[in-house]
């Protein structure tokens, strides 16, 4: 059994919303670097305020003394060839590779309805054999060529996208290569009704980045009797930090613990600063990670 180690990041979400830029809008990047570095993060994913220069995210992360944990790229595979997207990748792999990252962040955005005003249920699907055996071959190339760089896909299941349920992902898994590693996401697996426990015992060879997403469960059942469109859901604060909603983190960590995860546990929640103060949720979701971390370390020393 390979070791347990992990890396606390954060994910700008808690500052700024890259879906809904009026949460936050008005909040300068150095802001949230300073205050994640104050909390105690050591690394931050992407997020839309960030430099796109690599030398320039360098220089500004080294600023700040932290480390790029990945960032996410908006892939369209369902709609185009391998090749396409491999062309498309080019300036956001080489902004990751050159900067530390191992693993980039990969939402299939074709089709999504994560941002639109669509109820979740009306997400794409797809309803053939031949559709899902021609997707995972795109993604395998598109996946190959992304680690023959020193950077793998972890692909995230989503709400409001192609891959969203617990039978998505087991699908997906079971059609694609090694070099596709998955993003496990606790908050957008509950959410879509499946168990992140029963998620990581299926798929924890494969899993090769965490969010650490929490979910409050009165407004996901709002959000399914009401129809509710992803974004309705994020601003009704369907989502939230660590420690501050229903998902078993404890369990979680446990798991991850006993199959020798090594990488990042990011944390990440949509919610609206006005009302989730950026600081103090940050700081909870940090504070909660890390006590759970160490005393999973204590335990095994």
């Amino acid at each position: 059994m390979s070791t347990f180690d992990v890396r606390i990041g954060i994910n700008p979400l808690s500052w700024m919303n890259d879906d809904l830029p009026s949460l936050g809008g008005e909040t300068p990047l150095s802001v949230a670097l300073t205050e994640g570095k104050k909390i105690g993060y050591e690394g931050f994913e992407l997020g839309n305020k960030f430099p796109r220069e690599p030398d320039a995210l360098k220089k500004l992360l080294g600023e700040h003394d932290l480390a790029l944990v990945s960032g996410w790229y908006s892939g369209r595979l369902a709609e185009r060839s391998a090749e396409d997207e491999i062309a498309a990748v080019g300036p956001h792999l080489d902004l990751l590779a050159k900067n530390g990252a191992t693993v980039m962040v990969y939402g299939e955005v074709a089709d999504s309805i994560q941002g639109s005003p669509h109820p979740l249920y009306q997400r794409p699907r797809f309803f053939s054999e031949d559709r899902w055996n021609e997707y995972a071959e795109r993604l395998n190339k598109f996946a190959e060529y992304t680690r023959s760089l020193g950077v793998r896909v972890a692909y995230h299941h989503h709400m409001g996208a192609y891959v969203e349920t617990p039978g998505d992902v087991d699908k997906l898994m079971s059609l694609t290569h090694d070099s596709v590693g998955l993003l496990f996401d606790a908050g957008h697996i509950t959410f879509a009704g499946g168990d992140p426990l029963v998620m990581l015992d299926k798929h924890i060879s494969r899993v090769c980045h965490v969010h650490c997403k929490d979910v409050r469960p009165d407004i996901i059942k709002l959000a399914r009797n009401r129809n509710w469109s992803f974004l309705d859901s994020v601003i009704n604060g369907a989502f939230t930090v660590p420690g501050d909603g229903a998902v078993d983190f404890p369990s979680i960590i446990a798991r991850l613990k006993q199959h020798g995860y090594h990488g990042w546990l990011v944390v990440e929640a949509e919610q609206d600063p006005v009302i989730a103060t950026s600081y103090a949720y940050a700081e909870k979701g940090y504070e909660t990670l890390r006590t759970l971390v160490d005393q999973s370390l204590q335990e095994a020393a």
